[in-house]
């Protein structure tokens, strides 16, 4: 997980384009995942990424409105180049026949990040209205762990199972 900013000089601008970055680059990853896998059935590996990539552009659509709404068009300080997998699933964590739980459980992992990401920097934001939306969104990250635990509790026996080479006879 890796974020170039000084958190002690966020704003909260700043920290509402961080926020959404990391929203962005974690939709991008789950939408090639996704793609990478191709379409099998309506419970493979890349429906859960395509269902991830879903919840991680409304998240990034809800941070963009608020952000928005206080701020206009301003343009962004915080770019692209200042962060590199806070949130995204980790670059070689898909496989062509990996299970749907696999899936889940990359995405529990994603969430994880997040959630640590947002906590190891708040003792560094110095700004009240900063910090209190790095709390917020830590907190979203827990429910978001908590949703994917469930989900994940709740699968059948059959979401374990891992595609077979169809190659070989």
């Amino acid at each position: 997980m890796f974020a170039r900013v000084d958190f002690s000089k966020l704003t909260l601008m700043d920290a509402l384009d961080l926020a959404s970055l990391i929203e962005v680059e974690a939709f991008q990853r789950y939408t090639l995942f996704a793609a990478q896998l191709g379409r099998r059935d309506p419970s493979d590996a890349a429906s859960v990424f395509r269902s991830m990539a879903a919840n991680e552009k409304k998240h990034g659509d809800k941070l963009a409105r608020r952000r928005q709404t206080l701020f206009g068009d301003t343009p962004a300080k915080v770019k692209f180049d200042d962060l590199f997998d806070v949130e995204a699933p980790d670059v070689g964590s898909s496989r062509w026949n990996m299970s749907p739980r696999q899936a889940f459980e990359v995405a529990l992992a994603a969430e994880k990040k997040a959630f640590a990401f947002y906590d190891e920097a708040l003792p560094s934001v110095q700004q009240r209205d900063v910090k209190a939306l790095f709390e917020e969104l830590r907190d979203e990250e827990i429910e978001h762990i908590q949703m994917v635990e469930a989900i994940i509790a709740k699968l059948p026996p059959s979401a374990s199972i891992m595609l077979e080479d169809q190659d070989v006879d």
